[in-house]
Parts: structure tokens; C-alpha cells; sequence
């Protein structure tokens, strides 16, 4: 059922960051708790194999033995299922020189025995021999959720036999999955009408004689093979097992195991509450506790209660429209330290509790917020600039387990507190708080949670000394992404509508184009079947990798196919793809320009795991930087009104300045400690040429090789990028690696530090866990080596960014300025400056860069200065 599970779900849909495959175990136990929800059994048990070895294999080495390895994806898949099982109190077993088979005909078995109504859920159809008044199989007709139930009258319906005669029909019938020859030109119905006939196989061999034509004559030829069938597929009934059907009983769900695994696979709460809820319903492990502690709803105005607590910190709780540039806060909770909170909706207060409000949460005294940039836009929608915020665990839990789905209240709560979170009523905010208490309850429920986590998350923090990388950098940076989110950045609409009407031309003009070209008015470029019929059949193309649905038409498949076997309908193609990549970006810039004329894109801190920030609604990281149609869309994005140009600042070659620093190799740091060009310097050592004598395809090759290897590159993938033979690309290497053998040692070090610790560090602290390092999926382990080589670089380089903002936007604020940051893409800042400041910024702006972090080797800041974001790009 786990295998079926891995061919039913996409394996590249579930996987986590570190490259463990994951679908096998969802889908398993998706299908899983559907069962225990429908049928609600008593006792439990799930059988493995152990290994292709058992007396079958022994008895007919040929068993099974065409069946393809297993598949890398799947491989620790079972394991980590074993260990989910665990957690949820079922028993599994697994036995040497058996299958799952036997195990489960011998526990089927002596459960008949002893009263109990059983249930079979298998894909294999041997089972059905099993199946008694009291044994029932469970058989997946079509996907995962359909399960055909085969009582003894199921199955002599289905196939025209009774159970005990199933595998008298199968052995004459053989099984091709199994690799058991049947006899020749006997199939099902032949099959099942002789055993019909002559009741059994035994009893059709001591007739064999009477059995005419051809087909008797291959019976009687195939005798030996039939009754080694017939031996092979007969289910042992007699294990001698660990546990009988008593000891099945489901066990005791370890709701903390639960949570912790279900973070480690990355998979949301659905499925586990889903699980918990039909294995644990109503269990709460934190009810038992009699002291647990409640919010008590105090009543009081809201002027006493925050008069009464002028000074002293405050958990909070806002809920209502979190949009950048539309916020509005509906309802408020604030709870103090003894858990006495007080709810509020904001559309009944007082003039008088208004300003009370307005003075206590711009005061700066503690806030402990759950996202503080999200309550932060929503009580600017009411005229109030939140400050003061000291605790955040929304960034705190993201620090502790960056790469994680979701990291709302709720799951935090459970993730951290390991305390299930029972809701009172409905959502917050979606009922009147005068006139149901259960929806302020709630909210105060929340503001508890939030004060119990603080003290939680903290503690972990400190253990794992990053509590000064959330205190110092992720939380006074989260004020400062809302205030540029707020800002958003001017955009001129009629440059992009001219750019858009521009690409639309063009696809159409490639569409065109490409349906002449092979004689097709109606054909789609987007449709994958379309494709496959142009390029494989009509223009005979060699084809690509197979799929599924036949050959693939993939972006890298047909690049490569292009680049090995060039054919001016590919050129089409590929152009038609990146005209309508360009045209979609558009179309989502001109649907996110606001009344207001800019647009205020939403930075996330904690999608990546390494640290770097992200950009979407719209996403403005993935505008091209040096093709033609990234530098018009650039153009588009202008100073706004009352400003008097942008500014653009980023750091040169940040990562590879990194990678000297950490790697200590006295080479790199020569290059930049000396002024040269890396690449040019790099290249004159790789290639044993002077500096001048470094080709601008010599600086493409060891600019590839540079960068790549922060990513794991290998000789092989070098070779593709470079399209040059892979022994040069290795012989490149091998060259870089004698002159720069810093690079390599430390490369190396960081994969077995990586490994020893399970996880990785930046400069500054910042940890990514990669427990696949130690997976037994090569996939996935090779996909965590790469995440172990790059995320100490890429992530320090992020840090480092993100120390800078934090520093230009304090030199700002302190030299009383009115010019502001926009934008942040990935090393670069967009700054709107102000009339008259635009020496001040740019000497601020340089500075704080370049001295955000001391390394081995300088920092280098480049500066330019436009009216648009083009324009103001530097060389």
C-alpha cells in the first residue's frame, strides 16, 4: 500500500527541504486514517517485507527477480513510515525469509480463530485466498480511496471461484508481477472453468488427460511449473510471530512523537489533526494537568486596564484585514503576566479608550505579538504605529525550525507546548464579541498562547544560542519590512501596458510562426500532448526523457534538445515560452498596481530556510537583471511623487566574499585583499595564463565553476552547464582545487560537520537542520550535502543584508531624514531619496553597507542614481 501510495502522489509534491521524499508516507497514511475513520477497528497491525530474499526466492530464484530496483525516492520511506506508526501506538512486524504475506495469513488466521471480525487492506489479489465469513479483503480499485470489499460471494462473483480455489486459478493463470509463467494460451476464463469443473488443482492434474487441443497439451507440459505456482503463492498460516491478534490492540498515541515527525516530513496539520482526532479524539495531554492555567476576561474598561498596567508587558492578539497597504484591525485582545485579558472591538471604542489604546501601543513598553508585521499593518488601517514590539514567536518558532509549513498560533502551540489546541466555538473575529463570549474567549485563549510561548521559545533560543540573531536582527527587521511593504514603490502603468501589449504580440507572432512551420493552424504550444505529437512523430526529434503521459516536454528537456539537435520550430517553441513567461510577470505587476500608483509587494521572513527573504503578491525577486525585457519592466518602476530619484545599492560578489572568508583560502583572499578581479584572477591561476590573457570564455568557465560550487557542483553538472566534454570540465576542477585547495578542505569540512551536528550555521548563528544527511535515499542525502555546502554561505550573505537594512534605516531615522527604503531584492536595496538628501543617503547607504560585518575580506558597495529602477542601476 506504501509502494501504491508513492506511484499515486507526485514525488516532487512531497518532499522536504532537505530532499527526503515524502509521498509514500502521506499517501499511506492518508489512506490510513480514511480506514480507521470508516471501520473503526480495535486492534491493528501493518506488515512490511523484510527483503526480496525469502524460501520463495530460495525455492525459484526467478521469483520476483524482474522487478526494477526500487525506486531511489522511495527508499527511507519505509522507515520513517515504521516510525510514524510508533508514535501512534499500531504495531508493525516484519519476519526474515518471509513477506508481509505470511504475516498478515497468520494473523488473519488465528484471529478467525479467536472470534474476531478482520479486515485485509492490500493491493495484491493472492490475498483473496484469505477470505472467509469472518475475513474480509480490502482491494483499491482505482487510486488510493475506492477500496472493493471482497466477501467469499465478492469473490466468486469477480472471478468465478471460491477463495480456496483463487490460487488454484492463479497458478494456472500465472503472475506476471511475481514473474510466475502460467500456462501458454490459458487465461482467466480458461483457468477459472477448469478449476470450476474439477474443483481443485490437484483434482484437474489427475485429469490432465482429458483436457483436448493445444492448451492440454501445454497443461500437461506445464505441470512442474504450475505446482511450484501453486506453492509459491499459498500463504503461510503458522508464523511463529511476536504478538498474536490481542496483542494488535491500538496503543496509546504519543501526541508529541506525532507533532515532532509530522514537522521533521514538513507536512501540514491536516493530515495529523485528521489522525489524532479519530485515534485520540477529545485527548488532550495538558488536561490531566489540573493547575494548566486559563485566561480570566476581566471586567474592567479598557482605560482601568491599561492604566492599571501602564508599564508592564502585554501579550497581544489583533485580528482582521493584514493587507500592506489596506490593513484594518477589527478586534484586540491584551493579556498580562497574571493572565487577565481584556477584548476589544475596535469599531466600539470611545473616543476616550481610543486614545488610551493609541498612547499604550505607541508608547514602546513590551508587546508579545504572534506577527508583528501583520498586526502591525492591520492597526495602521486604524491610524496606530505599533512599537514597542519585544517578542514575536511567529520569528522565534521559524528560527527553531526554519523549512516548516506553517507557523501559525495554533501549530506553534502544539509544536512547542506539545498541548493539543481545542477551539471553543468558530473562528475568531467572524462573531460579534458583544454578543457571543466564546469568540473572545477564544481571543484570549490566543493571548495566553502567545505569553506561554514566549517563555517556551526563548528558553530554546538561548539553548541554542541564536537568541540574540531574533532579538537583534529578525525583529526590529520585521518593522522594517512593514514599513516598506506600507510604502510600496511608484510604478508607471502605462510602461507596462506597452510592454504587455508588446509580448502579446510576440507569442502571437511565435504561435503563428511555429503552426506554419509544421503545418498545424490549430496547434497549442502549451499542451504537453500537442508537442509530443509535433516534435516525436511529425518532426521525428530524438525523444526525451519518457513520463508518464509519454515523452517529456519540459523547459530543460527541449533546451537540451535544442542546443543537441537545433531545429527552428524548438527556436520557436522556446521563444513563445519565455514571451509568455515575461507576459504573465506583467500581467501580475499591472494587477497589483494599487489606487495609489505603487505597489506593495509582501516580504516573507519565513518561507526560505536559509535566511533570505521573499517576495510575493507580486514577487519582485524574479524580474530578469540582465536580459533586455527585465531592464524595460525595471523602467517601469519610477520615484514617486514628492521624492527626487531612486537609489540602488548592492554588494559585488557578496557570496563568494563569504565563501573566502569561511573557507580561509589565501588565494581568494589575495584576490580581494589585493583589488583584483576575482574572476579574472581566479581564471589566470585555473588556466596558468597571465591576468590579461583571461578570455571572456575562460572568466564564463571559472565564474560558472566559482558560484557552482557553493551549490555542490560537480564535474558532471559543469560539464552541462558549460556545454563542454565532462573529462575537461573535471580537469577544469581538479585545477581550481590545486590552487585553491582552501576551498575544497573547507567544502569537504562542512558536509562532515553537517553530518556530525545535523545541521548547519552562518556567521551569525542562524541554523538549518538537515536531517536527510543521514537518510538512506541517496536523493535526498545528496540534496541535504548540497543544502550543508550552500546554506552557510547563502545564508550569511542573507544575514548580512539583513543587518544592513537594519543599520541604513537607524542612519536615516537618526540623521532625520526623509528618504526611505523600498525594496529589497536579494543583495540589492532600492531607496526612494527625498529632495535634497541625495548626498547624506548615499554616503549613509555606503557606509552602513559596507561596515554591516567585519570578514577576511573587504566588502565592496556599488552605488547608482535614476530617475527608475533602470536607470539607477550602477555598472
Amino acid at each position: 500500500m506504501a509502494f501504491r501510495a508513492f506511484y499515486a502522489l507526485r514525488a516532487e509534491n512531497f518532499m522536504t527541504s532537505g530532499g527526503q521524499h515524502t509521498n509514500a508516507v502521506y499517501g499511506f497514511l492518508s489512506m490510513f486514517s480514511g480506514i480507521l475513520r470508516e471501520e473503526e477497528p480495535t486492534h491493528v497491525a501493518v506488515a512490511f517485507d523484510v527483503g526480496r530474499t525469502t524460501f520463495r526466492s530460495e525455492k525459484f530464484p526467478a521469483y520476483k527477480a524482474q522487478r526494477d530496483a526500487t525506486p531511489e525516492e522511495f527508499h527511507g520511506q519505509v522507515d520513517l513510515l515504521k516510525k510514524v506508526l510508533d508514535a501512534l501506538g499500531v504495531q508493525w512486524l516484519e519476519k526474515e525469509n518471509f513477506e508481509a504475506d505470511d504475516i498478515i495469513a497468520t494473523l488473519a488466521t488465528r484471529a478467525e480463530a479467536e472470534g474476531f471480525d478482520t479486515l485485509i487492506v492490500t493491493g495484491d489479489r493472492d490475498y483473496l485466498q484469505l477470505v472467509t465469513d469472518d475475513v474480509t479483503v480490502l482491494y483499491p480499485e482505482r487510486g488510493m480511496s475506492n477500496l472493493r470489499r471482497y466477501t467469499p460471494a465478492a469473490v466468486e462473483e469477480r472471478y468465478g471461484v471460491s477463495p480456496t480455489q483463487y490460487p488454484d486459478m492463479a497458478a494456472l493463470r500465472g503472475d506476471s508481477s511475481d514473474n510466475l509463467p502460467g500456462v501458454v494460451k490459458v487465461g482467466p476464463k480458461t483457468a477459472t472453468k477448469w478449476i470450476s469443473t474439477y474443483g481443485s488443482l490437484d483434482a484437474l492434474i489427475e485429469h490432465a488427460d482429458e483436457i483436448k487441443g493445444v492448451v492440454g497439451n501445454n497443461f500437461r507440459e506445464s505441470i512442474e511449473q504450475v505446482r511450484l505456482n501453486r506453492y509459491l503463492t499459498q500463504m503461510i498460516r503458522d508464523l511463529d510471530l511476536p504478538i498474536g491478534p490481542d496483542g494488535a490492540l491500538l496503543g496509546e498515541v504519543d501526541r508529541n512523537a506525532v507533532a515532532t515527525l509530522f514537522d521533521e516530513l514538513q507536512f501540514g496539520t491536516h493530515l495529523r489533526e485528521r489522525l489524532l482526532s479519530i485515534m485520540a479524539p477529545g485527548e488532550d495531554p495538558s488536561a490531566a494537568e489540573e493547575d494548566e492555567p486559563h485566561a480570566e476576561l476581566v471586567d474592567e474598561s479598557l482605560e482601568d486596564f491599561l492604566r492599571a498596567r501602564k508599564d508592564r508587558p502585554l501579550a497581544m492578539v489583533v485580528e482582521g484585514n493584514p493587507d500592506p497597504a489596506e490593513g484594518d484591525a477589527r478586534v484586540l485582545a491584551l493579556l498580562d503576566e497574571e493572565r487577565r485579558a481584556i477584548v476589544v472591538e475596535l469599531e466600539e471604542l470611545s473616543a476616550a479608550e481610543e486614545t488610551a489604546l493609541v498612547e499604550r501601543l505607541e508608547s514602546g513598553t513590551p508587546l508579545y505579538v504572534h506577527d508583528s508585521k501583520a498586526a502591525a499593518h492591520m492597526l495602521r488601517g486604524r491610524g496606530i504605529t505599533l512599537r514597542g514590539v519585544a517578542q514575536d514567536t511567529f520569528l522565534a518558532a521559524y528560527l527553531l525550525r526554519p523549512g516548516q509549513r506553517t507557523y501559525s498560533l495554533e501549530t506553534i502551540y502544539q509544536r512547542h507546548l506539545q498541548r493539543h489546541w481545542e477551539r471553543e466555538g468558530e473562528e475568531s473575529g467572524q462573531l460579534s464579541l458583544l454578543d457571543d463570549g466564546s469568540a473572545a474567549r477564544e481571543l484570549a485563549a490566543k493571548a495566553l498562547a502567545v505569553l506561554q510561548l514566549v517563555e517556551a521559545l526563548s528558553r530554546e533560543l538561548q539553548e541554542i544560542n541564536a537568541y540574540e540573531l531574533y532579538a537583534d536582527l529578525e525583529l526590529p527587521l520585521a518593522s522594517i519590512l512593514g514599513e516598506m511593504e506600507n510604502a510600496g514603490i511608484a510604478v508607471r502603468l502605462d510602461v507596462l501596458e506597452e510592454l504587455l501589449e508588446e509580448y502579446v504580440a510576440a507569442v502571437d507572432q511565435e504561435v503563428e510562426e511555429a503552426r506554419n512551420l509544421v503545418d498545424e493552424p490549430t496547434l497549442n504550444l502549451s499542451s504537453p500532448k500537442q508537442l509530443q505529437s509535433v516534435l516525436f512523430e511529425k518532426l521525428e526529434l530524438p525523444k526525451t526523457k519518457k513520463t508518464k503521459t509519454g515523452y517529456s516536454t519540459a523547459a530543460k528537456e527541449i533546451e537540451q534538445l535544442a542546443v543537441q539537435h537545433p531545429h527552428p520550430f524548438l527556436d520557436h517553441l522556446l521563444a513563445h515560452r519565455e514571451y509568455s513567461k515575461m507576459k504573465s510577470t506583467i500581467e501580475g505587476l499591472i494587477a497589483a498596481v494599487r489606487p495609489d500608483g505603487r505597489i506593495h509587494t509582501t516580504f516573507n521572513q519565513t518561507i526560505t530556510t536559509t535566511g533570505r527573504l521573499s517576495s510575493t503578491d507580486p514577487n519582485l525577486q524574479n524580474i530578469p537583471v540582465r536580459t533586455a525585457a527585465g531592464r524595460k519592466i525595471r523602467s517601469a518602476f519610477t520615484v514617486g511623487e514628492g521624492y527626487d530619484t531612486l537609489l540602488t545599492a548592492d554588494y559585488s560578489q557578496i557570496e563568494m566574499r563569504v565563501m573566502a572568508h569561511l573557507s580561509e583560502d589565501a588565494g581568494l583572499i589575495h584576490a580581494y585583499q589585493s583589488g583584483e578581479d576575482l574572476h579574472n584572477y581566479v581564471g589566470s591561476q585555473v588556466f596558468d595564463v597571465p591576468i590579461d590573457g583571461v578570455t571572456p570564455e575562460l572568466r564564463r568557465r571559472v565564474k560558472a565553476l566559482s558560484y557552482g560550487l557553493a551549490y555542490g557542483l560537480s564535474a558532471y553538472g559543469l560539464s552541462q552547464q558549460l556545454d563542454i566534454p565532462a573529462k575537461e570540465a573535471k580537469s577544469i576542477m581538479e585545477s581550481y582545487f590545486e590552487r585553491f585547495g582552501g576551498v575544497q578542505s573547507y567544502l569537504q569540512q562542512v558536509v562532515h560537520q553537517a553530518r556530525l551536528d545535523g545541521y548547519t550555521s552562518t556567521l551569525f548563528g542562524r541554523r538549518r537542520y538537515l536531517p536527510e544527511l543521514s537518510s538512506t535515499n541517496r536523493v535526498a542525502r545528496e540534496n541535504a550535502e548540497r543544502a550543508a555546502l550552500n546554506a552557510p554561505i547563502q545564508g550569511t550573505a542573507a544575514d548580512i543584508i539583513k543587518v544592513a537594512m537594519i543599520r541604513v534605516d537607524r542612519a536615516l531615522s537618526e540623521a532625520a531624514l526623509s528618504s526611505r527604503v523600498l525594496l529589497q531584492v536579494h543583495d540589492e536595496l532600492v531607496v526612494e531619496v527625498a529632495p535634497g538628501e541625495k548626498e547624506k543617503v548615499r554616503e549613509i547607504v555606503e557606509r552602513e553597507m559596507d561596515s554591516a560585518i567585519a570578514l577576511r575580506v573587504p566588502l565592496e558597495v556599488s552605488v547608482g542614481m535614476g530617475a527608475n529602477w533602470h536607470d539607477a542601476a550602477h555598472d
